[in-house]
């Protein structure tokens, strides 16, 4: 069944107050950002894995916002079956998901595969970035955060200026 909310958005415990668009006092789209230069894209494959439904809301419209096409969002979970994503794309997925759901270490096959295309700060910076990201999933999900009501910054200053 569907879990009651324990707290809208942005009326959480002080500290989460300002929601997944703040870590540590950076803007999200301050933090390490996938190779691809898109740092959306690894972060809804990782909302998809842990089921963070607010989540995977805010980011497909961030997505869709920013211009990115339904049929890689739509594909997104079978990534590897689809001829729509780039090598460092990939590499940047496989990464991601081996971090998101360790259970051990990350196999060595997609350590190699990951280096062939980014460097080791790109790596890093993708580990980093994987971590917040996992990290703000269990933080919303344990706070029961509801989807629906998010809309993309674009989106708002359209509304604004009308």
């Amino acid at each position: 069944g569907v879990l009651p909310p324990r707290r809208p958005a942005g009326r959480g415990v002080r500290p989460y107050r300002r929601g997944p668009r703040d870590v540590d006092g950076q803007r999200a789209d301050r933090l390490p950002r996938a190779p691809s230069g898109d740092a959306h894209l690894v972060r809804l494959r990782a909302w998809q894995i842990n089921g963070c439904a607010y989540c995977l809301d805010m980011h497909w419209k961030d997505l869709r916002a920013l211009g990115e096409k339904e049929q890689r969002l739509y594909s997104l979970d079978a990534w590897r079956e689809c001829p729509y994503y780039t090598d460092r794309e990939r590499a940047a997925l496989a990464w991601t998901e081996a971090v998101t759901t360790i259970g051990g270490h990350v196999p060595d096959a997609i350590y190699e595969e990951a280096r062939a295309v980014l460097s080791e700060k790109e790596l890093c910076d993708l580990t980093l970035a994987a971590a917040a990201i996992n990290a703000w999933n269990r933080l919303s999900i344990a706070g029961r955060l509801v989807p629906g009501g998010y809309q993309p910054a674009a989106a708002q200053q359209a509304g604004a200026a009308t």
